[in-house]
């Protein structure tokens, strides 16, 4: 079989982890109430992206088993220490199964990030296996030559400290490695107020089922919402069925299952929020008469894990109360003594702890400032030797409007939430570089009406500019490239994907328009089309919204003349398209006399990353897209 190599298996098979099991059992008590209260520490998988990414971890029968994800971090044991339990990855969406090729790593051997641990025969070819961390091989579970090694068993124990490799005994076997996850890593995935749950398992009387975990549905998903429950509890599941929907960091998906039984219980109920990846929420059985013995082996209790920051939020509270300000703005004074109010109990934040209107404010509308006492009214006077007035009933009415403040707090989708924080990692992390032109759209609108009239084939101004924009980046290839922060290099891409901005419900999506250089600018029209709806429905595959060497932004159908547009990691560059405006520009005529023109003009603006564009490819690639305004004929070609 060919050898080829696999650096980022995940990203790869985004088109089929919708159908990629993510099953897992646990007929251990101890093991699987670990992953409920805990979520699972996949987050250091050697075969996926710093989050989490769930794989398939086997269906067991045997209650002494215990359940393993790839890559999953093991903490010390009595009889193992801290240690990697490495497991036979999924490397094509049809392997359920593979052999050892080749170990070229042996026993005791220093492993660096990159480096390929073993070569893995699957169903379509001969893969190499890389390390994503460093450390120590420390026992080799499943040796060279072995063939039909089931998906998620495990195949081999790492270790980050080179002393440990003798701890690990020479005769340990995959299921005598044992989980125990800190409450520290349980933290991670969720914030202090999110829901943990607990289960309680019976595992003398539980039959032969499997545990379905939330699944990492995008490489950048480490939690997700329970949107809607297709199936219900005892009903008869058949494979393909959808189970559920799951809002990602991305769009709504479906669920599908790739195994036949009936759900026996709904671990996670409609509507959770921020379940993180591994954590199960379901469990399913193949026989019907089982239903009732899940049903009454498994009990959820749900408790709020929102005490320790009550209690932070308290100590804060008593901290501020014995605080005394020196400094007092006039009109926070005012605030002070018309509604009475303690300074000492309000946390300043000014500048040398200066008590401001807004810290008045805030404690005003959440109750939190305290009232006045004897000690206090003392300070009060000091600092301003006006008399406090007993606040009046106007006074009173006007505070408990204030008290009322008309604000509402609006939850954000796991869609707005991913988009604020690539925002902000963006504009902090990329040097951004803007250059702005103005282009000329009268040829682009004739040409939309001789399309129209000779070949009735309709199109818009953005389906042009994805057309253009395209054909400019093919001609520049030096900006339609990427910065390797890891190599510190510029990477040239392939193809030129150009990913459009989609607003929608949920928040800002970008569907990807694959090769446009090299489609027509009716298909990429329909196309378009085609990828907005799905977008507005949260109904994109991941492949049709991840990658995208490039980002169009347009706000021509809203009063915006220009503006600058935020990049897109780990694209290099994206172009903010403004409205047409009609300006009048002085025509030299036929006779050699100036006259006034009315033009229609478009403004452009690039964003683009400064490591990867400077101002000569900058400049290059505007120079070539005007050229395609100007002559939009030779977009044909």
């Amino acid at each position: 079989m060919a050898l080829s190599r696999l650096r980022n298996p995940v990203i790869r098979r985004a088109p089929s982890l919708l159908r990629a099991r993510f099953l897992s059992l646990s007929s251990n008590h101890t093991s699987l109430d670990r992953g409920l209260n805990s979520s699972t520490d996949v987050a250091e998988s050697l075969l996926s992206r710093p989050a989490s990414f769930s794989m398939v971890n086997g269906i067991h029968h045997n209650p002494s088993k215990i359940k393993f994800q790839i890559g999953a971090r093991r903490y010390s044991s009595k009889e193992l220490p801290e240690h990697i339990v490495l497991q036979m990855p999924a490397l094509s969406p049809t392997m359920s199964q593979g052999n050892i090729a080749k170990w070229r790593k042996k026993e005791g051997d220093k492993i660096e990030v990159g480096d390929v641990i073993c070569e893995i025969e699957t169903d379509k070819a001969t893969l190499e296996f890389e390390s994503l961390e460093e450390g120590f091989l420390a026992k080799i579970l499943v040796p060279e030559g072995s063939k039909d090694v089931p998906v998620g068993q495990p195949i081999a124990i790492t270790v980050e400290d080179p002393d440990d490799i003798a701890n690990v005994p020479a005769t340990v076997s995959g299921s005598e490695a044992k989980d125990k996850t800190t409450t520290e890593q349980a933290s991670t995935h969720g914030d202090s107020k999110q829901e943990s749950r607990s289960v309680n398992i019976s595992t003398s009387e539980l039959p032969p089922h499997i545990v379905l975990e939330m699944p990492a549905l995008s490489p950048t998903m480490n939690q997700g919402n329970i949107a809607k429950w297709r199936k219900k509890e005892g009903d008869k599941i058949e494979v393909g069925d959808v189970i559920c929907e799951i809002e990602t960091d991305k769009a709504t998906l479906e669920f599908e299952s790739l195994e036949e039984g009936f759900l026996a219980k709904i671990l996670a109920p409609e509507g959770s929020k921020d379940v993180a990846v591994g954590q199960p929420i379901a469990i399913t059985v193949e026989d019907p008469n089982d239903l009732e013995a899940v049903k009454s082996s498994v009990s959820l209790d749900l408790s709020v894990k929102d005490e320790k920051p009550v209690q932070k939020n308290t100590a804060k509270e008593v901290k501020t109360q014995k605080t005394s300000h020196s400094r007092i703005s006039p009109a926070a004074k005012l605030l002070l003594v018309e509604h009475g109010l303690d300074a000492s109990s309000i946390m300043a934040s000014g500048p040398r702890g200066t008590l401001l209107k807004g810290d008045v404010l805030a404690a005003i509308q959440s109750g939190k400032g305290s009232a006045k006492v004897s000690g206090s009214k003392e300070k009060i006077s000091s600092l301003d030797p006006a008399p406090p007035h007993p606040p009046s009933a106007s006074t009173a009415s006007k505070s408990t409007v204030q008290q009322t403040a008309a604000y509402e707090d609006l939850p954000n989708s796991q869609i707005r939430k991913v988009i604020a924080t690539r925002l902000l990692e963006s504009k902090q992390s990329t040097p951004h570089l803007y250059l702005s032109t103005d282009v000329t759209l009268d040829p682009l609108l004739s040409f939309r009406k001789e399309l129209k009239a000779n070949y009735d084939v309709k199109v818009s101004v953005n389906d042009i500019v994805i057309k253009a924009v395209a054909v400019a980046l093919r001609n520049v290839p030096e900006a339609n490239a990427y910065w390797d922060a890891g190599k510190g290099e510029i990477v040239l891409c392939d193809s030129v994907d150009i990913s459009i901005a989609v607003a929608t419900e949920k928040g800002l999506m970008t569907p990807i328009v694959r090769n446009a250089d090299q489609k027509s600018i009716s298909s990429i029209s329909l196309e378009v089309k085609e990828l907005a709806e799905k977008a507005r429905a949260g109904k994109l595959k991941p492949n049709e919204f991840q990658g995208g060497t490039f980002s169009i932004s347009n706000l021509g159908m809203f009063p915006v003349d220009n503006f600058c547009a935020i990049i897109n990691p780990p694209q290099a560059g994206i172009l903010a398209v403004g409205r047409g405006n009609q300006v009048v520009e002085p025509v030299v005529g036929d006779d050699g006399i100036e006259k006034p023109g009315v033009f229609t003009k478009m403004n452009l603006t690039l964003s683009a990353d400064h490591r990867v564009f400077d101002g000569k490819v900058g400049g290059t690639f505007l120079k070539a897209l005007r050229s395609n305004f100007s002559d939009i004929r030779r977009l044909l070609l």
